[in-house]
This record gives C-alpha cells, sequence and structure tokens, in this order.
C-alpha cells in the first residue's frame, strides 16, 4: 500500500546547507529567490521531523503543507458551453 506523505516547507537564512537537507526525506525543490525548500516526508514522522529541522541553525521556520487536507473533488463543476466547444475543434 501507499504511504502518507506530506510535504514541508522550510525558509532558510541561506542556501549553503541545503544538501543537508536530504538526510530528512525527497527534496522536491530548492528557490534561490525565495530561499526555501520543500521536502516530502512520511505523514507519521512529521511532528519530530519538524521540531529537529527547527533547531537547525540555519533554518529560519518550517511549515507544514497543507495539500493531504484539501478536498480535491469538486462539487457542481459544470464547463463552460462556449470552452466545449473549443475543445473538440482542437483549439
Amino acid at each position: 500500500m501507499f504511504t502518507k506523505r506530506q510535504g514541508l516547507i522550510i525558509w532558510l537564512y541561506n542556501l549553503k546547507n541545503t544538501k543537508m537537507l536530504r538526510r530528512f526525506g525527497n527534496v522536491h525543490f530548492v528557490s534561490k529567490r525565495l530561499k526555501y525548500a520543500v521536502l516530502y516526508c512520511n505523514q507519521s514522522e512529521l511532528e519530530a521531523l519538524s521540531e529537529k529541522l527547527e533547531s537547525l541553525p540555519f533554518v529560519k521556520k518550517v511549515e507544514p503543507s497543507y495539500k493531504p487536507f484539501l478536498k480535491t473533488e469538486f462539487e457542481n463543476a459544470k464547463p463552460d458551453k462556449a470552452k466545449e466547444y473549443d475543445y473538440r475543434l482542437g483549439l
């Protein structure tokens, strides 16, 4: 079965130590301009891991991602008739 995963957004003071984040989970993305990294880990380890990461000297703040808790099935989502016509034409 699949393991439940969740992302952590890690705000950094500098990007020198981003390689060190690899030992905590899968580093998915690193923004050089805004100085943050997105790290994926198991949901069961999330609390302990975020406390560990916040204690590191190069980490400013750690925020959990709320994506697993968002509802992705939308109700009453009817496509617009004009757009539906354009899709059939291949525009």
